[in-house]
């Protein structure tokens, strides 16, 4: 495929930038290798998580993410690895592709980088540009005739976002450009395991006791959630709080606090089981957050109602059935709470005032059953993009097995 005049002109305009590309110290893992670049660092905990979920599939150990920035971003998994992209400049792609030597790239933009993504389609990388809407290049790296058709025209495939954004890119590139329709892509949510021989006996314990679940606090968040369940208990007497600090080291301290203010305290650790007369069944660890989830038709997900923690990923739960509730401290999963909040599958709370009036509006089980359902579609509705952009990436793959 020719290089358009506007491609050709910025090519020559990007071999004029100074190389920028620090050495790479960090040697690429055997065998295969997915690059993911997200231009948007608002987006790369969701990508992430899509390379987490494509690798774990495909048997591999760890993949590659590039964002713009000159530092990793906080919450990536363990098994990827980081690098800042490297710039338009010729010296600095060749170095990194040689070195990475990426079997798939999938991009999340909407900044384009022409220089890059050609050297990738000239080195028969298969490349997929995902959530395709409005694209751009940055208008400081270029100069001349614009080059993103012809940019465009280098990916094997593209992820329109929305009927309107498939109907541009159509009547933009070829025929034979592969434009499929898809929606947003969406941080996932991973079920946490269970014990199911746990949950039974606990179900079975409880009676039907109303469960309500403080996940992943932190110290100074326990005394406000205590405050609210002291509220909570005029109304309904039965129910049984779930207590789960964010760090075990916090636990004893915690524990003691709890013991301190008065409550009947059901030590799950020391294989207390909940009595009738329990008040609160406190877990030291965050390990088996997939039964209390799975127990807990209401969850405070914690390290939200103090500053600093950033949150917690509400995906768990909603994944697992329950409402969530949560503080205005969720920097860290902003874009996941936002998008549960404004479908009602969460609600915010700010003190032991608002937490009790939450926590007494979703008494009712219908209540608590329609945000959690809302809650399962939003998690539904990420795992449909995900799987099939997981789809195609198998199958290109796959091809490149073949060659």
């Amino acid at each position: 495929m020719p290089r358009s005049l506007g491609l050709t002109t910025y090519l020559a305009f990007a071999r004029r930038q100074p190389p920028q590309l620090a050495a790479i110290t960090t040697p690429r893992p055997a065998g295969e290798l997915v690059w993911l670049h997200c231009a948007d660092p608002k987006r790369v905990r969701t990508l992430a998580k899509l390379g987490q979920r494509l690798t774990r599939q495909r048997g591999a150990s760890a993949f590659l993410i590039t964002t713009p920035q000159s530092k990793p971003p906080q919450g990536l998994p363990d098994e990827a690895i980081w690098q800042s992209c490297p710039s338009e400049n010729p010296n600095d792609i060749k170095a990194f592709l040689t070195h990475w030597q990426p079997d798939l790239c999938l991009w999340l933009g909407p900044e384009l980088r022409p220089a890059l993504i050609d050297a990738v389609f000239e080195r028969n990388i298969p490349s997929v540009l995902l959530e395709a809407n409005r694209t751009k290049i940055d208008q400081k790296r270029r100069w001349g005739p614009e080059p993103t058709r012809a940019t465009l025209m280098r990916f094997t495939k593209i992820f329109a976002q929305g009927k309107d954004a498939r109907s541009r890119f159509k009547k933009l590139l070829p025929e034979t450009a592969e434009i499929t329709l898809s929606g947003e892509l969406m941080e996932e949510a991973q079920a946490l395991p269970v014990q199911d021989s746990d949950l039974e006996e606990l179900r079975a314990s409880l009676s039907g006791r109303p469960v309500w679940l403080a996940a992943r606090l932190q110290p100074k968040e326990l005394p406000l959630v205590l405050n609210a369940y002291r509220q909570m208990l005029r109304l309904s007497f039965r129910t049984l709080l779930v207590v789960v600090p964010d760090n075990a080291e916090d636990a004893p301290d915690m524990h003691r606090t709890i013991q301190e203010d008065g409550w009947r305290v059901a030590d799950w650790e020391a294989g207390d089981f909940p009595g009738e007369d329990t008040q609160v069944l406190f877990a030291q660890t965050p390990d088996e957050l997939g039964l209390w989830y799975r127990l807990a038709p209401v969850s405070l997900v914690g390290s939200s109602l103090v500053a600093g923690a950033g949150g917690r990923d509400p995906l768990e739960p909603a994944a697992l059935g329950s409402a969530i509730l949560y503080g205005p401290s969720v920097r860290r999963y902003l874009n996941s709470y936002t998008r549960l909040a404004n479908v009602g599958a969460a609600r915010i709370v700010k003190d032991a005032e608002s937490l009790t009036a939450a926590l007494m509006f979703l008494a009712a089980p219908d209540q608590a059953a329609a945000m959690a359902h809302a809650g399962w579609q939003v998690v539904s509705d990420s795992a449909a993009v995900s799987d099939m952009v997981i789809e195609h990436a198998h199958a290109l793959l796959d091809q490149q097995e073949a060659v």
